[in-house]
């Protein structure tokens, strides 16, 4: 038997397009599944999972043969992934573990770290994040605690004294062209990348038009 013969049959094919690959190109999707697949098929397929349903609905990427649909692994699966893929994944999986928990975000901007309400959190006030370890308020959700006053007499304060300083908030979204979250409203900075965005509170929408994310906004204008 020949050398070129001997790599022929060493090699496999990837389970989606097909194509041969050597058995240092091919990549092994998790230990429940025993197919194998090329780089670009794989990071491709993961991909478009994530991008086909929220947090919950992306977290678990099976492996597309039907029959045998176990389960992908996101380490085994690490190699083949562009970084913001493996992240993703990472994240979707993380959030799947807390469905159905009450979740609330650090409210200081360069933070918005994810935590866990504890349960009866409409009376808890005082409250620290536990990455950047300031202090807020968990039942009005401001930043920073508002020491020796009450949540009423901060919001009325606060109403008063915010009309001129929104005004300048909406001008320099404007200028810089910073996008709202359709759903929680929150104020969004595209640095490069695609349009597609994920908020911190989980929602999925486009850069470009603002609607919710889907397959059809690779033509977006802006």
């Amino acid at each position: 038997m020949s050398g070129a013969e001997g790599a022929a049959q060493h090699q496999h094919p990837c389970i989606i397009c097909m194509e041969p690959m050597a058995p240092a190109e091919a990549h092994r999707g998790g230990a429940a599944c025993a197919h194998a697949f090329c780089g670009a098929c794989l990071s491709g397929h993961v991909r478009a999972k994530l991008e086909s349903g929220g947090a919950a609905a992306g977290a678990v990427v099976r492996c597309p043969e039907p029959s045998r649909a176990g389960a992908l692994d996101p380490e085994l699966c690490r190699g083949a992934l562009p970084s913001d893929v493996f992240e993703r994944w990472c994240r979707a999986l993380c959030e799947s573990l807390f469905l159905g928990a009450h979740r609330t975000y650090c409210p200081f901007p360069d933070c918005s770290e994810m935590m866990i309400a504890d349960e009866g959190g409409d009376c808890v006030t005082q409250s620290e994040c536990q990455v950047c370890r300031r202090l807020f308020c968990a039942r009005c959700s401001v930043a920073p605690w508002h020491a020796g006053v009450t949540c009423d007499e901060y919001q009325r304060r606060a109403k008063r004294d915010s009309g001129r300083e929104d005004m300048m908030l909406l001008e320099m979204a404007e200028e810089m062209r910073w996008k709202r979250c359709p759903k929680c409203q929150f104020f969004v900075d595209k640095i490069d990348g695609c349009p597609h965005i994920r908020c911190r509170c989980g929602f999925e929408f486009c850069y470009r038009c603002g609607t919710t994310w889907g397959s059809t906004h690779s033509n977006c204008r802006w």
